[in-house]
């Protein structure tokens, strides 16, 4: 009885192993058959596969689809999450526009209670702008962002937020409809800071060219800027585009820097920092020229804005582009020569020198002094920012000193003392 019932087993055992041997050789079929399209689906390690019966090509295609996804899925967390200066544009009022540039517009507008300026950069009409372009504009924007929304300083103008996109923002339109608005492009961008009522520093000059300064007053604007331009020089940040046109006033006529477009963290080597940035007048020789440059470039450009202050004027204004960058830079220039052995002539470089503005004679030679120091043509001359500051502090200003009047200015550019207020 023991022999039967171990005859049945091992029959048993026998159908079990022709059973499994059927249903690989069908799962093996099967899989030829399918080109190898679920060869990730099979785990026995004992099979096998013929190689010219896997079809790779559609595991590309599947590879590519699993990534495609993959990419989406991070695209949209991306778009989701939100960076720690965005704004909730629901919150932001626009009313009307106050000055327009190159890239866009500044409106003045309320955001949660708080009167504020909207920088909006308009980077064209949907479906006009390029990728490349888009992407220009889109790296410009986060670079502005990034520089502005750390700073903190009493001489700097205070950041509020961003957007990414404005989408939901809405802009008053230029028509006689109080109630018509504007959408700009999805693709735009907005900056919202503090709103000044002062206005811009140039305009502030251009309204006191006749009149002029007092001495006290050139002074406390001439420190504001310094303080502003210490303070992101210790941070690390060259502004690259100073000028009175990006400087603003409060209602307190206390000076705010402004303008983060082209300020950029400060390169460890100033060989990385190079290309024409800022504005002509203001721009440094080095700048100019194409050479490598660091912070002492604001530094240049704080001198011209220095004269600008004390002068109520315009720097070079009667100089074209061109005429400036070469009076401005020290050039080579080829002169002729007489070559004594031989009688004939020799060419020869003789270096020109560096155009800048004429400091009227009513001016202190203490700040006379600092504008001198600062428009250097040497960079390395140039002092520092904090020592421009204690330089500035040093000065008396009880005695007066300031830029004559028009109607008085007969004494200003001859050898007599007159001295503005």
């Amino acid at each position: 009885m023991e022999s039967s019932n171990g005859k049945e087993a091992e029959g048993a055992m026998k159908e079990e192993k022709s059973n499994t041997h059927q249903e690989t050789e069908t799962v093996s079929n099967a899989e030829e058959t399918k080109l190898g399209s679920k060869v990730g689906s099979v785990s026995n390690k004992e099979m096998y596969f013929r190689a010219d019966k896997i079809d790779f090509k559609s595991w590309d295609v599947q590879l590519e689809k699993h990534l495609s996804r993959a990419w989406s899925r991070d695209t949209e967390e991306q778009s989701t999450r939100k960076e720690e200066w965005e704004i909730d544009l629901g919150k932001l009022d626009i009313r009307h526009v106050i000055a327009y540039g190159t890239y866009g517009a500044v409106y003045r507008g309320n955001y949660d209670g708080q009167d504020v300026a909207v920088k909006v950069l308009d980077w064209g009409e949907d479906g006009i702008a390029t990728a490349a372009e888009t992407a220009s504009l889109r790296a410009s924007f986060k670079q502005e962002v990034a520089v502005w929304h750390k700073l903190d300083h009493p001489n700097v103008t205070k950041f509020v937020g961003a957007s990414m996109g404005t989408s939901n923002l809405k802009i008053p339109s230029k028509s006689s409809s109080s109630d018509s608005v504007n959408s700009p492009p999805s693709r735009a961008c907005c900056v919202v800071v503090e709103y000044l009522p002062g206005g811009t520093l140039k305009k502030f000059l251009i309204r006191n060219t006749r009149k002029k300064l007092a001495f006290k007053i050139v002074i406390q604007l001439a420190l504001d800027l310094s303080r502003g331009l210490s303070y992101l020089h210790s941070k690390k940040i060259v502004h690259r585009d100073v000028k009175t046109e990006n400087m603003l006033l409060d209602a307190t006529r206390t000076l705010k820097i402004a303008d983060f477009g082209v300020a950029r963290v400060e390169a460890q080597n100033p060989r990385d920092m190079t290309g024409e940035t800022g504005t002509l007048g203001y721009m440094a020789p080095e700048v100019l020229d194409g050479k490598p440059y660091n912070r002492k470039c604001d530094v240049y450009s704080f001198g011209i804005c220095l004269w600008e202050i004390y002068c109520c004027d315009m720097p070079y204004p009667d100089l074209s582009f061109a005429e400036v960058s070469s009076a401005v830079v020290r050039q080579l220039q080829l002169v002729p020569r007489v070559h004594a052995e031989e009688n004939t002539y020799v060419w020869y470089y003789e270096m020109h020198n560096h155009l800048r503005p004429e400091i009227p004679r009513c001016c202190p030679s203490s700040l006379a002094s600092v504008m001198r120091k600062c428009w250097d043509a040497n960079p390395e001359k140039r002092p520092e920012m904090d020592e421009v500051v204690r330089l500035l502090e040093a000065i008396d200003t009880s005695k007066g000193g300031g830029m004559l009047p028009e109607d008085q200015s007969t004494g200003c550019l001859c050898f007599t003392p007159a001295r503005g207020p």
